[in-house]
């Protein structure tokens, strides 16, 4: 009798264990695995399979997205780039020898390895991902930059930048105006500043020519300078005579009513020339310079990666600038044409006949 007792009992508590397990395993929460929405690998991109006219230009919906590879570097989602003539001059292939030399040191790669290539220069946009060492930026942050000429360019939905060639956009501007400045700005703060070694304490009274005064480059030169309270006289067309005008240039000398070098010689000599025009003029733009006084003659035309092309390899150094301006300055933006992401190619037309009254930038969102 006490034999099966026990079983009884045994058996009721083997039954009442069960019963618990199986309550307590039907009240366990369950788990869901699940995986986010598979993201997109893609994006649109106007790109270049090799070098020549703007009939090479080409829109790619299905460009590989940029991803990061080393930890300093952001990747932006464009909300607007600009074309400069650099971008013209690098789609009919200047510089590729030099600019292929930065991207592949070491010359491991084949010829024509750097296709498809994406265009531009300057973008405004949105950050959207940082490498592990960016301390500076977080996703979300409005930022603008200038890429590298050895980078893949800004025509594209996104595109990965350096942290050393990004900064916080300016509140006061638009994506828009954001993007016409960082490339043209980077590109007279070296020439004035680097180059040329004026500055807002030395630049007081000092009689400053710029070549070229209406372009990018011209119409953020004339700004800085008048800043910095020197004499300004520039040289343009008529037509864009009241513009610079309005810049804050004194002087203003019309290349299209005659010799520009006679009517120089009518003014004092000058202790600083920017030259963004080149040819003929380098050969007589260093007659109006201040004689035994320090005067600096910067030309922005230089042969340097042509030469490259032609003769090979030569002892020299690319170089980038890693500061956009100051917060002393106060920049107006010149924009003379902005075009929708499907008119690149108008665009880059736009730029090619010269005559630049600002700068011509690309809505991409």
């Amino acid at each position: 009798m006490e034999v099966l007792k026990t079983c009884v009992l045994r058996r009721n508590a083997c039954t009442a264990a069960c019963f618990w397990r199986s309550t307590v395993i039907r009240k366990l929460p369950v788990r869901r695995i699940s995986t986010t929405c598979p993201r997109s690998t893609v994006m649109p991109a106007w790109v270049i399979d090799k070098y020549g006219k703007n009939e090479v230009l080409r829109f790619n919906k299905n460009m590989m997205l940029p991803i990061i590879h080393y930890p300093n570097e952001v990747i932006i989602k464009v909300h607007a780039a600009s074309i400069n003539p650099i971008d013209v001059n690098m789609r009919s292939g200047y510089g590729a020898t030099a600019l292929n030399m930065k991207r592949d040191p070491l010359r491991i790669k084949t010829r024509g390895e750097e296709f498809p290539l994406t265009l531009g220069r300057d973008v405004a946009g949105v950050v959207m991902e940082c490498g592990l060492d960016v301390k500076y930026f977080k996703p979300g942050d409005e930022v603008w930059a200038a890429v590298p000429p050895w980078k893949q360019g800004t025509l594209s939905e996104f595109v990965v930048v350096s942290g050393n060639e990004v900064s916080l956009k300016p509140k006061s501007l638009t994506h828009t105006q954001a993007a016409s400045l960082p490339y043209v700005a980077l590109t007279a703060w070296s020439a004035i500043n680097k180059v040329g070694g004026l500055n807002e304490k030395n630049c007081t009274g000092k009689r400053v020519l710029i070549l070229g005064a209406s372009g990018g480059v011209g119409t953020f030169a004339i700004q800085v300078m008048k800043a910095w309270d020197a004499h300004v006289t520039a040289v343009c067309s008529r037509d864009a005579s009241e513009l610079v005008r309005k810049l804050g240039a004194d002087d203003v000398i019309d290349y299209t009513s005659g010799s520009v070098e006679e009517q120089l010689k009518s003014l004092k000599p000058f202790d600083f020339i920017l030259d963004n025009v080149g040819g003929s003029t380098e050969t007589w733009a260093l007659n109006f310079l201040k004689k035994w006084s320090g005067a600096t003659y910067v030309t922005l035309v230089t042969p340097f990666l042509l030469n490259m092309d032609r003769l090979g390899i030569a002892d020299g150094m690319l170089q980038t600038g890693v500061t956009v301006g100051t917060k002393a300055l106060k920049i107006q933006p010149v924009i003379e044409q902005t075009f929708p992401f499907s008119k690149v190619p108008e665009a880059f037309l736009k730029v090619e006949r010269g005559h630049a009254r600002g700068k011509t930038v690309i809505n991409v969102i």
